[in-house]
Order: C-alpha cells, then sequence, then structure tokens
C-alpha cells in the first residue's frame, strides 16, 4: 500500500521538479476552461456553506492535468493532498490506514481508481456517503462490526477508463468532469510558462513546433521542452531555437503530428500486415510486442482523435488519412 500526502503549506524548498512545474491555482492552470469554471463555482458554493466539496471523478486521456487539478481542488479547500492508486490499495486493512489518517477539509486522491478491487468499493461507499468505516473485526461466530466516523474529505477519483468504473462507485460521485485534449495554442502558452520556471530562454517559434508536437498533452509538451533543452546546452548556446527544436524533436522521432516510433509502428502494421484492417487488438498488441492496455489507452485515443483510427465491430482500421501522412496509395480493396 503506498500513500503520499502533499500539503499547501510545504516549503517551495522542498518541492520536487515537477511540483514546481505544477500549477497551484485555477489562475495558473491553462486550459480546461469548462472543468475549470464548474469546480470553481462547486468549490466556492461549499465553502460559502462551509461544507466540504462533493466527491469528484476526473476522467480522460493520462497527462491531461487530473493530478494537478486535485491538487488546486485541495489549496482551494485548504486541505491537503493525499495521494494514492487503485493498484496500490491491495487490501481492507490498506484503505482503512489512508481513511483513518484523513483530516477535516482533507482532499483524498484515488489515481487509476477503476483497478480499485471490488471488496475495496464497498468499504469505500459508506466512507464516500456517510463518512464512516464499518470494520469486521474477528472471524465466524465472533465477528463483530465495528464503525468508526470520518471526518468529512472530498474523494477524487481519477480515471482513464470511466466506462470501466462499477455503477455503484461512479453514481456517488457528485462532480463529474471530462478532460478534454489541449490546443497547439494553449500548449505553447505551457511550454512559454514551463520554460520560464527552467530558466530557458525559447523562441516563440520553437514554443509553437513543440507545442504541435505534443499530442494535445501538457505531460508531453513539458517533457518534450527539457529533452529539447537538453540538446540546446550540448549543441548550442542553451537558448532553443525552431531550427534546434525541429533537429531535436526528429532526432527523437517524433513528427509534425507528434506521432512517435510506435504510433507508426503500430499503423504500419494494420497497413502492411492486415491490408488497413480490421483487426483486433489483441492481435495487434501480439503483433508490435505492447501491451494490449497500453495500446487502449496511451496511443489510440490520440490516433481516434485526429481520424487516423477508427474502432469498428471486427476491430480496428486506418483511415485514408494515414496513407496521406505517410505518403502511401490506399490498396484496392
Amino acid at each position: 500500500m503506498s500513500e503520499r500526502i502533499i500539503s499547501d503549506h510545504a516549503d517551495s524548498e522542498d518541492l520536487s521538479l515537477e511540483q514546481h512545474l505544477r500549477p497551484h491555482s485555477f489562475d495558473q492552470y491553462i486550459g480546461q476552461e469548462q472543468v475549470k469554471h464548474n469546480l470553481h463555482i462547486f468549490i466556492e458554493a461549499a465553502k460559502m456553506r462551509k461544507e466540504t466539496l462533493d466527491h469528484v471523478l476526473l476522467y480522460g486521456p493520462p497527462g491531461l492535468g487530473k493530478t494537478t487539478l486535485a491538487q488546486i481542488i485541495a489549496n482551494e479547500m485548504g486541505g491537503s493532498l493525499r495521494m494514492t492508486s487503485g493498484p496500490a490499495i491491495e487490501r481492507p486493512g490498506d484503505l482503512a490506514a489512508i481513511l483513518t489518517s484523513v483530516k477535516p477539509a482533507d482532499v483524498l486522491f484515488i489515481d487509476e481508481i477503476h483497478r480499485l478491487p471490488r471488496s475495496i468499493e464497498e468499504i469505500l461507499y459508506p466512507a464516500m456517503e456517510d463518512f464512516c468505516l464499518d470494520i469486521v473485526v474477528g472471524k465466524g461466530e465472533s465477528a463483530r462490526s465495528i464503525r468508526i466516523d470520518l471526518p468529512p474529505f472530498t474523494l477524487v477519483g481519477a480515471t482513464t477508463r470511466a466506462g470501466a468504473l462499477s455503477a455503484p462507485l461512479r453514481d456517488r460521485f457528485g462532480v463529474l468532469s471530462r478532460l478534454e485534449y489541449y490546443t497547439a495554442d494553449e500548449l505553447k502558452e505551457i511550454i512559454l510558462r514551463t520554460a520560464q520556471v527552467l530558466e530557458t530562454e525559447i523562441d516563440d517559434e520553437a514554443a509553437s513546433e513543440i507545442a504541435l508536437r505534443s499530442r494535445g498533452t501538457p505531460r508531453i509538451a513539458n517533457r518534450l521542452l527539457k529533452r529539447v533543452r537538453d540538446f540546446a546546452q550540448v549543441k548550442g548556446d542553451g537558448r532553443i531555437t525552431v531550427e534546434l527544436s525541429t533537429e531535436a524533436l526528429d532526432l527523437m522521432q517524433v513528427d509534425q503530428l507528434g506521432l512517435d516510433h510506435i504510433d507508426h509502428k503500430l499503423l504500419k502494421t494494420i497497413i502492411e500486415k492486415f491490408n488497413g484492417g480490421p483487426v483486433g487488438l489483441e492481435t495487434i498488441a501480439a503483433t508490435i510486442g505492447e501491451e494490449a492496455g497500453t495500446i487502449e489507452d496511451v496511443y489510440e485515443p490520440y490516433l481516434l482523435q485526429i481520424g487516423f483510427l477508427q474502432r469498428t465491430p471486427r476491430g480496428r482500421v486506418v483511415t485514408h488519412a494515414v496513407y496521406n501522412h505517410f505518403q502511401m496509395e490506399v490498396p484496392k480493396k
């Protein structure tokens, strides 16, 4: 069982680089305007009523800022953020240890909440609804149930697979927010902010070039920026220019649409070995040597978003846009 506690009063010198890069308020958070606006309203209303915020479910592709939003919610509510993940909570005692350490107004963030075992979910229900914990002590005829009262807290769940959540768990969230992919302009703004935090000089055109290749995802934008910064320090004077960023991204095998070598391998495999599809997910995974879950959660959402891939009842099919991107002739079927 793993849990991390992040206090909003933590000394900035103790914060990791990742924490420095994360926004700490809605004003600093770029993008997701509708989600931000609604959460701000819900938080202000809860504070006016002197209540805790309803439990929040954040869902969408990875890297779009779900953890950052959980931190901001904790900051706005005046509590600490306690972080864990679904796979890390293996036994009822793991969840009980976390819940009994929660303080009033704290935010408990459970990443990959769709991977919680069903037995754990059963314990979570009364904690979410009534702020209490029912623990069974003993076995057989001597077994008895003990109820422990919990302080009011907010559970923030994050998932890339909202459909994988059980209906009883999903229905217990009062706020459901879907995070969308970012525009190139929003990513450019994030890159410029990150470069400022990293004390790295970057040209406006270079920021635009990195943004275009970031798959609509802030996490990828920041990762690419840090790697381009390495190239700038070793092959230049430390300043990131559009020429240097283009060269660096090409060397990292990230093309103009943000597709990397795995995306290329996936798409070309469907084209060359399965005549463009349809082909099943498990077959694709076995052919390219990747986990089916990784393909479905990490690679497919963006390929679907840009219209390169279609899901059909018979399997995955590449679109004509893929052939155009690779400058390949569309086969006759």
